[in-house]
């Protein structure tokens, strides 16, 4: 019982440190690791997939007859594909592609989840109460941000004199030493 109990704790503690954005990376990693091994066993309709023609000019590629399998996601105008296999003819890359159907559905609950945190709901409506805004805008904050490394420069400063027989040159270029 003792170890049932400090499974779910820890679990528990996962969840808690993790939150939704792991729960959502767990359903992400697990719909592609379904995906590619129905794309490693070729289980998919040749009537769902689409294939993007892309011209590319390689010196000295070869061309290939034969698909090549590969593994990629990408998303077009808030579609998500995942690419199955691709294939070099003359100047042209055709790559095969499967819409991901569940991508999408994941990435709009993980959108959803993140509007949830906005100071405004789904209808529009602020549910902020008026005494933390009117707060906001009277006290300020003053915020600065001060570089703690100058790199490779120079300081000129009018305490210093330089000795230079001509009083216009000023060496251009200041760069790092040389590597030993």
């Amino acid at each position: 019982m003792k170890k049932i109990v400090s499974i779910a704790f820890i679990f528990l503690l996962l969840f808690n440190v993790l939150g939704y954005y792991g729960l959502f990376f767990g359903l992400h990693y697990q719909n592609r690791q379904e995906l590619i091994q129905r794309f490693d066993a070729e289980n998919y309709n040749e009537l769902e997939t689409v294939t993007i023609k892309v011209p590319l000019a390689v010196p000295y590629a070869n061309d290939s007859q034969e698909y090549q399998r590969v593994d990629g996601e990408f998303e077009h105008n808030g579609e998500f594909y995942h690419m199955v296999k691709q294939r070099l003819s003359q100047d042209t890359l055709y790559i095969v592609c499967v819409k991901d159907q569940q991508s999408k559905r994941i990435n709009q609950a993980l959108t959803d989840y993140v509007k949830t945190f906005a100071d405004k709901s789904p209808d529009g409506k602020s549910h902020s109460t008026t005494l933390p805004s009117f707060i906001k805008e009277y006290l300020v904050g003053t915020y600065t941000i001060k570089s703690s490394s100058e790199g490779w420069s120079q300081n000129v400063s009018p305490e210093s004199v330089t000795v230079v027989f001509i009083q216009s040159f000023y060496a251009s270029i200041i760069h790092p030493p040389e590597r030993a």
